[in-house]
Protein backbone atom coordinates (compact mmCIF):
# COMPACT_ATOMS: atom_id res chain seq x y z
CA UNK A 1 0.00 0.00 0.00
CA UNK A 2 1.17 3.51 -0.92
CA UNK A 3 2.09 5.70 2.15
CA UNK A 4 2.62 9.19 0.54
CA UNK A 5 -0.92 11.37 0.35
CA UNK A 6 -0.48 11.65 -3.76
CA UNK A 7 0.18 7.90 -4.27
CA UNK A 8 -3.18 7.17 -1.86
CA UNK A 9 -4.82 9.77 -4.17
CA UNK A 10 -3.63 8.14 -7.38
CA UNK A 11 -4.78 4.55 -6.43
CA UNK A 12 -8.34 5.85 -6.01
CA UNK A 13 -8.19 7.61 -9.14
CA UNK A 14 -6.71 4.19 -10.46
CA UNK A 15 -9.38 2.20 -9.48
CA UNK A 16 -12.33 4.15 -10.54
CA UNK A 17 -10.45 4.24 -13.98
CA UNK A 18 -10.46 0.83 -14.40
CA UNK A 19 -13.55 0.06 -13.21
CA UNK A 20 -14.80 2.87 -16.00
CA UNK A 21 -12.68 1.37 -19.17
CA UNK A 22 -13.82 -1.78 -18.14
CA UNK A 23 -17.69 -1.06 -18.59
CA UNK A 24 -16.25 1.00 -21.76
CA UNK A 25 -14.84 -2.16 -23.16
CA UNK A 26 -17.65 -4.75 -22.25
CA UNK A 27 -19.90 -2.06 -24.07
CA UNK A 28 -17.37 -2.36 -26.60
CA UNK A 29 -17.54 -5.90 -27.02
CA UNK A 30 -21.55 -5.81 -26.85
CA UNK A 31 -21.78 -3.35 -29.84
CA UNK A 32 -19.20 -5.57 -32.14
CA UNK A 33 -21.06 -8.46 -31.26
CA UNK A 34 -24.56 -6.97 -32.18
CA UNK A 35 -23.31 -5.93 -35.62
CA UNK A 36 -21.79 -9.27 -36.13
CA UNK A 37 -25.53 -10.97 -35.42
CA UNK A 38 -27.55 -8.48 -36.86
CA UNK A 39 -25.63 -6.60 -39.92
CA UNK A 40 -27.94 -3.80 -40.27
CA UNK A 41 -26.86 -0.24 -41.08
CA UNK A 42 -27.51 1.17 -37.78
CA UNK A 43 -26.08 -1.25 -35.48
CA UNK A 44 -23.04 -1.42 -38.05
CA UNK A 45 -22.48 2.49 -38.15
CA UNK A 46 -23.17 2.04 -33.87
CA UNK A 47 -20.58 -0.18 -33.50
CA UNK A 48 -17.95 1.85 -36.16
CA UNK A 49 -18.75 4.84 -34.21
CA UNK A 50 -17.89 2.98 -30.80
CA UNK A 51 -14.76 1.63 -32.36
CA UNK A 52 -13.65 4.97 -33.20
CA UNK A 53 -14.41 6.42 -29.65
CA UNK A 54 -12.50 3.75 -28.21
CA UNK A 55 -9.50 4.61 -30.21
CA UNK A 56 -9.56 7.89 -29.91
CA UNK A 57 -9.68 8.17 -26.11
CA UNK A 58 -7.15 5.29 -26.18
CA UNK A 59 -9.15 2.05 -24.89
CA UNK A 60 -8.19 0.36 -27.58
CA UNK A 61 -5.16 0.53 -30.30
CA UNK A 62 -6.10 2.23 -33.22
CA UNK A 63 -4.62 -0.51 -35.85
CA UNK A 64 -7.32 -2.71 -34.01
CA UNK A 65 -10.40 -0.13 -34.42
CA UNK A 66 -9.73 -0.48 -38.07
CA UNK A 67 -8.98 -4.07 -38.10
CA UNK A 68 -12.44 -4.99 -36.88
CA UNK A 69 -14.11 -1.73 -38.73
CA UNK A 70 -12.35 -3.61 -41.84
CA UNK A 71 -13.60 -6.95 -40.50
CA UNK A 72 -17.36 -6.12 -39.54
CA UNK A 73 -17.59 -4.32 -43.63
CA UNK A 74 -16.29 -7.68 -44.83
CA UNK A 75 -19.55 -9.81 -43.08
CA UNK A 76 -17.07 -11.71 -42.21
CA UNK A 77 -18.06 -13.91 -38.50
CA UNK A 78 -15.42 -15.17 -37.33
CA UNK A 79 -12.29 -13.42 -36.46
CA UNK A 80 -9.63 -15.83 -37.64
CA UNK A 81 -8.90 -17.34 -40.54
CA UNK A 82 -9.34 -21.37 -41.83
CA UNK A 83 -6.34 -22.86 -42.56
CA UNK A 84 -6.99 -25.39 -45.15
CA UNK A 85 -5.72 -28.51 -44.15
CA UNK A 86 -3.09 -30.71 -46.24
CA UNK A 87 -3.01 -34.04 -46.48
CA UNK A 88 -0.32 -35.90 -44.14
CA UNK A 89 2.40 -37.80 -46.38
CA UNK A 90 2.70 -41.35 -45.33
CA UNK A 91 5.19 -42.39 -44.03
CA UNK A 92 7.50 -45.58 -45.38
CA UNK A 93 7.53 -48.41 -42.34
CA UNK A 94 10.95 -49.29 -41.49
CA UNK A 95 11.71 -53.12 -42.18
CA UNK A 96 11.61 -55.60 -39.16
CA UNK A 97 14.89 -57.46 -38.57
Amino acid sequence: MPLIKSAIKKLRKDRVRTIKNKNKKEHLKDMIKNARTDQSTENMSAAFSALDKAAKTNLIHKNKASRLKSRLSKGSTTTQTVKKSTPKKKLAKKPKK
